[in-house]
């Protein structure tokens, strides 16, 4: 069975959308993960710890079109590049794949992502796509949480967790740190 690990930065109060800012990101903080605060080199640690863990790739198809049109060509993503990558979409065609970034295959459904965490290999890991993330947690698929958590209240924005009215979930923390500039890490194992 593969672990499915969702990596996400975190405002405080759990937005997670539009952290980079950039084209298409029109949250009205969005840039938020760059602006204002120390670059402090430790606390992006966990992105290289990932990478030794990262067997493949998991996006949904707006993060995955988001990414596409910047991680094949970027240096600091150049591990990534030829990790097989698979995008859950019900509305993604297989002409709209990205060529040269490895293989990449469309899931249509939450039991297609269920199936492949049935099958042998490592982790899986999940970045942006918080409408999946939450849809897989609902399901009981996701596995880990992988959180930089920043010290900015934003107010209004997508959240990685469900709203839905389900049973009480419990994480165990497997590991944390606090850095000089505010940033947390926070890195959760499901149940």
């Amino acid at each position: 069975m593969r672990d499915l690990v969702y990596t996400g930065f975190m405002s405080l109060d759990g937005v997670v959308d539009s952290p980079g800012g950039g084209p298409g990101e029109e949250h009205r903080s969005g840039g938020w993960v760059f602006k204002d605060l120390e670059f402090v080199p430790e606390a992006w640690s966990i992105k290289g710890e990932e990478l030794a863990d990262t067997t493949a790739l998991m996006f949904g198809r707006r993060s995955y079109e988001a990414f596409a049109q910047t991680w094949p060509q970027s240096d600091d993503h150049a591990s990534y590049k030829e990790l097989p990558k698979y995008v859950v979409s019900s509305t993604l065609s297989d002409d709209a794949l990205v060529d040269g970034w490895g293989p990449t295959t469309i899931l249509r459904s939450t039991e297609d992502v269920a199936a492949l965490k049935r099958t042998e290999g490592g982790a899986i890991f999940i970045h942006g796509s918080a409408d999946l993330a939450r849809r897989l947690s609902d399901a009981g698929l996701v596995d880990r949480y992988h959180l930089l958590v920043f010290p900015v209240l934003l107010g209004a924005g997508t959240s990685v967790f469900s709203r839905t009215d389900k049973d009480k979930q419990m994480l165990k923390l497997r590991d944390t740190h606090a850095y000089s500039n505010g940033i947390l890490k926070l890195i959760y194992d499901v149940g």
